[in-house]
């Protein structure tokens, strides 16, 4: 079952789309720091709320951001591991409330298996143009979160949300 933190009932949403379009589990990250000097690569990570399908190993852990200010004692149950490597779909649906209007951006990209030693629940992603589509993400007030699935699926995303909902739809 879809579940976000932050209550972003959108970001709940775009993981229930690329849910039905993959048929598997999806989860919702940040889009964080470049990876090293590429510029089609970056870090996506959040607080441990992946699926266990997304890794090879993990365990159950802290969440070490939040335990900082609520204790380590009130802060287990997040996983920590690193996605698998292979092929991936990104998603966000947003909304305009001053406008009334929905929009959403799709693509694809690649789980890599680059170095990354932090921990939580973490992926090096590789994405095509990634610094066009960041600069979409920003410029079009689209939220910090984005949900993902380890499956190729941004034409079926696209498509319904195009053809179905009429909305406003980037496919990176």
């Amino acid at each position: 079952m879809p579940s976000a933190c932050e209550v972003d009932i959108t970001g709940v949403a775009s993981m229930y789309a690329l849910q039905l379009a993959t048929g598997q589990s999806a989860a919702l990250v940040d889009w964080n720091n470049n990876y090293g000097g590429d510029p089609n690569k970056c870090v996506l990570f959040h607080c441990g709320n992946f699926a266990k399908s997304f890794y090879k190993e993990a365990r159950i852990a802290y969440a070490d951001i939040l335990a900082t200010t609520l204790g380590q004692e009130n802060t287990y149950g997040a996983i920590n591991g690193r996605v698998s490597a292979g092929p991936m779909s990104y998603a966000r649906i947003s909304t305009d409330d001053t406008s009334g209007c929905i929009a959403a951006y799709c693509g694809d990209g690649t789980f890599t298996d680059d170095a990354l030693d932090t921990f939580g629940s973490r992926a090096v992603v590789e994405v095509p143009n990634l610094q066009e589509l960041l600069k979409y993400i920003c410029r079009n007030g689209f939220e910090h979160h984005t949900a993902m699935a380890a499956a190729p699926s941004a034409h079926i995303l696209a498509e319904a949300f195009e053809t179905y909902f009429d909305w406003d739809v980037y496919r990176h």
